[in-house]
């Protein structure tokens, strides 16, 4: 590989020195590349060719499109069309653990301290502002909330909060100052108002 490549470089140095004209360069260019070719080849000497139809039929060994649903895996997939396993005790990702449980509160917390700069941005009339720091966090707030509310009372809390959030936004875009700054009242209190 390493010589064919050397070669080419030389042709194609050769193919652009003052003395050649154009048809010298290119066959001296397509020589180069025809050289490469082989080199590119992923076959042995005195090997058959080697095939796989969607890791079905032909060579196990061959290069197929990932497995055949899943044969490739070491466990049972979750879904024949999936390369991820089934969700077991040895899976990392463990739902109600006390990592992620704490690391939903925090972007709960955070929530509060951005809900608490908007009635200064209201009262400057810094209307990009406020849609601003809703659009920048909120998302994350509303799949923390989801996250963290699992009792139907948690989730009707949840919704009204949600309410009160898109309450604020629509009067920060209209540009209505009181009405933005009830609703900011109002979904703090309803933020305030959910335990989790």
């Amino acid at each position: 590989m390493k010589l064919s490549l050397t070669l080419a470089f030389i042709t194609g140095a050769a193919a652009f020195s003052q003395e050649s004209s154009r048809r010298q360069a290119l066959s001296g260019i397509a020589a180069a590349g025809a050289a490469l070719v082989p080199a590119a080849a992923n076959a042995a000497a005195g090997e058959s060719p080697r095939f796989s139809v969607f890791g079905l039929i032909g060579d196990g060994g061959a290069y197929s499109e990932g497995g055949a649903y899943g044969s490739d895996q070491s466990t049972k997939v979750y879904s024949p069309y999936s390369v991820y396993g089934e969700a077991d005790e040895k899976s990392l990702y463990k739902e109600g653990a006390s990592e992620y449980i704490a690391r939903k509160k925090a972007v709960v917390a955070e929530t509060k301290v951005r809900l608490s700069k908007l009635p200064a941005y209201v009262a400057k009339a810094k209307w990009f502002e406020v849609t601003d720091e809703l659009s920048r966090f909120m998302y994350e707030t509303r799949a923390s909330i989801n996250y963290l509310a699992t009792t139907p009372e948690q989730k009707k809390a949840a919704k009204a909060f949600y309410v009160a959030i898109e309450e604020v936004a629509l009067n920060a875009r209209l540009k209505r100052g009181d009405a933005c700054a009830a609703a900011i009242t109002d979904a703090v209190a309803k933020l305030d108002a959910m335990s989790f």
